[in-house]
C-alpha cells in the first residue's frame, strides 16, 4: 500500500499547542500563525476509520485552498500560504462553535429526517410533498453545534444559537450572509464543471482584530455533497438515486456493513482493495470538482516532506 499520514507529532519553532480533529491536525504557533495539516484519516458518522486513505489529505487540502482562492473576493478567509500539498498556513482565529450547514436539496440528513415525518429542521420548515433529492424552493440554513472530540454534532436553530449566547445576533447575521454568498458562488463553480452543489457546511472564526473570516475546509467532498448535473432530472422523474460526488459512498458502504457509529457497533474491516477504491473515488472527486488532473505528490517520506516544507516557509516568514 502507498504510504499514508494518519498522525503527526511535529515540534515547530514558537509552537504553543496542538489540536487534533477528526481529519486535521492544527499547530498553533507564535505570531498568531496556525499550521493545519490535512491527514489521510477518514471519518464517517463522526468516527475515524482505522486505516488512512492514500492522497486523501492532499486532495482535501488542495480543493479547500483552491476554493478559498475562488471565493476570497466575496468572503475574507484565514489562509496565508500552502507550502505543502497537505498543509495550509493561516491566521489563528477564535472559531465560532457552530457549523453553518446550507442545503439546496432534500438530501442526506434532511432527507432522513423528512422520511421520519419531520417537517422542520433547525427551526426551518420544509415544504410538504417533497421527494428525496428535490430542490428546496430556496436554500435553507440548518446549523449544527460543533461537537467536542468524540461527540456528535447536533442540529440547532438560529433562535437557540442566539438565545444561548453561542453566537451574538449581530455576528450570526454576518455568518448567515457569508454562508449564502459562498453557497451561491459554490453553486456557480459546480455548474461550470457540470455538477450540482447539493449541500455543504462552512466554518468561521474571528481574528484578533475582530474580523469574521472563513476557516477550515470549503467545498470539499468531506464537507459537501455534489450530484452530476447530467441526468439529474431524468433520475428524479424515475425516482432513481442520484449519481453523487461526496463521501456518501463511504457512509452507504458502512450502513450496508451494519455500522452507523452507534454504541456497540464495530467498524467493518476495510481490505486493501477497498482502501484503494476509496482513494480512487477521492481522486475522481478532485478532478470533477476542480476540473483539473490530480497530480500525486511524492509519498515516499510524507512526514519528512511536510516538516521540511513547513520549516522552509517559517524560516522565510515575516509577520
Amino acid at each position: 500500500m502507498i504510504e499514508t499520514i494518519t498522525n503527526t507529532s511535529f515540534t515547530f519553532p514558537g509552537q504553543k499547542k496542538v489540536y487534533k480533529g477528526k481529519v486535521r491536525e492544527v499547530y498553533f504557533l507564535e505570531n498568531n500563525l496556525l499550521v493545519m495539516i490535512a491527514t489521510d484519516r477518514l471519518s464517517a458518522f463522526d468516527v475515524v476509520m482505522p486505516k488512512g486513505i492514500p492522497y486523501k489529505g492532499q486532495i482535501l487540502n488542495q480543493i479547500a485552498t483552491k476554493m478559498m482562492s475562488l471565493t476570497s473576493d466575496i468572503v475574507p478567509n484565514w489562509l496565508l500560504a500552502t507550502p505543502d500539498p497537505n498543509v495550509a498556513i493561516g491566521e489563528a482565529c477564535d472559531p465560532f462553535k457552530v457549523e453553518m450547514v446550507i442545503r439546496g436539496y432534500m438530501s442526506g440528513h434532511a432527507a432522513r429526517e423528512y422520511a421520519l415525518g419531520k417537517r422542520s429542521i433547525c427551526g426551518v420548515t420544509m415544504p410538504e410533498g417533497m421527494n428525496e433529492n428535490d430542490p428546496f424552493p430556496q436554500p435553507i440554513i440548518t446549523p449544527a453545534t460543533k461537537a467536542e472530540e468524540g461527540d456528535h454534532d447536533e442540529d440547532i436553530s438560529k433562535e437557540n444559537i442566539i438565545k444561548k449566547g453561542i453566537v451574538s445576533k449581530e455576528d450570526y447575521e454576518v455568518l448567515e450572509k457569508y454562508t449564502r454568498a459562498l453557497f451561491q458562488r459554490g453553486t456557480k463553480i459546480a455548474a461550470e464543471h457540470d455538477l450540482i452543489l447539493v449541500d455543504t457546511k462552512y466554518e468561521f472564526g474571528k481574528t484578533k482584530s475582530g474580523k469574521i473570516v472563513l476557516i477550515d475546509e470549503i467545498h470539499t467532498p468531506d464537507s459537501s455533497r455534489y450530484f452530476y448535473a447530467e441526468g439529474y432530472k431524468e433520475r428524479q422523474e424515475l425516482r432513481e438515486p442520484q449519481k453523487q460526488l461526496s463521501k456518501e459512498f463511504v457512509r452507504q458502504w458502512l450502513i450496508q456493513n451494519n455500522f452507523q457509529g452507534l454504541e456497540g457497533q464495530k467498524v467493518p474491516f476495510m481490505t486493501d482493495a477497498y482502501i484503494t477504491s476509496v482513494s480512487e473515488r477521492y481522486i475522481e472527486l478532485y478532478e470533477n470538482i476542480t476540473g483539473e488532473k490530480f497530480v500525486k505528490a511524492d509519498t515516499s517520506n510524507l512526514q519528512e516532506r511536510i516538516l521540511n516544507n513547513v520549516m522552509s516557509f517559517l524560516k522565510d516568514y515575516t509577520p
